[in-house]
């Protein structure tokens, strides 16, 4: 199960109001509340063989029917068939910003390293969970529209605070620098989303966050904490114990671009 959660983290997350997720034996598609490529997401993908193009167009038209013209593609190492990537690659996908991410699990532990000046915590109102969107907004390089979009909900989304999931920030010397997400599931916590500000890396914001959340994963009965780790943040998973379980390459569709 924690080897699925590596490969396929938004295929069990619990649904808000604004989420859907299309599931079935050969994929699953989930639809975030942000019109974005990163918020409308393919993984799961058990392809047959023949008729790979036909297949994709299929999972295009769930995409478009929604009034969405983008999506990314996460295809783990056990996707099929094999050449999946090299195929979406022939019908017009191409490599995202970061095409390669490693699923990690922390299942114990680690002793963590001091972090003076660092207080990580959960949100407690609506104004710190649109200062945590603001980081994302900054750190992820969002238009303009899209992080307008995630601070319209925001007043819907606190209400959900501690149900589905939780928000995080992290201060640096009283500064709000970095912020992260967790998404509950049985079986351990989801990580999604930690950023830092440019100017705060390096200080141990991203670690507080982590152990922010490693400490309610505990809480909760659940202690493992799953994410997909990208090149900034895998080293500094792979030194609080995080063991890599899968490989995953991420590619972009723009549909205006491809048929």
């Amino acid at each position: 199960m924690i080897q699925d959660l590596a490969e396929n983290a938004n295929a069990y997350t619990v649904l808000g109001p604004d989420e859907e997720r299309v599931a079935n034996d050969r994929f699953v598609i989930w639809f975030g509340s942000v019109d974005a490529p990163w918020s409308t997401v393919v993984q799961r993908l058990r392809l047959e063989d023949e008729g790979v193009e036909q297949q994709v167009a299929e999972i295009r038209r769930l995409v478009r029917d929604r009034g969405r013209a983008a999506c990314t593609w996460e295809i783990a190492g056990s996707a099929t068939p094999r050449d999946l990537r090299e195929r979406l690659l022939a019908v017009g996908c191409v490599p995202d910003r970061e095409p390669y991410a490693v699923g990690m699990v922390l299942r114990h532990a680690p002793r963590w390293p001091e972090t003076p000046g660092v207080v990580a915590r959960r949100i407690q109102s609506v104004d710190e969970l649109k200062t945590a969107l603001r980081i994302a907004g900054e750190a992820f390089e969002m238009s303009p529209h899209e992080l307008e979009q995630s601070l319209a909900q925001a007043g819907e989304r606190f209400r959900e605070e501690g149900e589905r999931g939780a928000t995080y920030l992290a201060w640096l010397d009283g500064e709000p620098v970095a912020q992260a997400y967790a998404a509950y599931t049985a079986h351990g916590l989801l990580l999604f989303g930690g950023a830092t500000l440019p100017a705060a890396r390096g200080r141990g914001a991203y670690r507080a966050l982590v152990r922010a959340r490693w400490e309610d994963a505990v809480g909760r009965g659940t202690a493992a904490l799953v994410t997909h780790a990208g090149a900034m943040s895998r080293p500094i998973l792979g030194r609080l114990g995080f063991e890599e379980l899968a490989e995953l390459w991420i590619l972009l569709d723009r549909f205006d671009t491809a048929d």
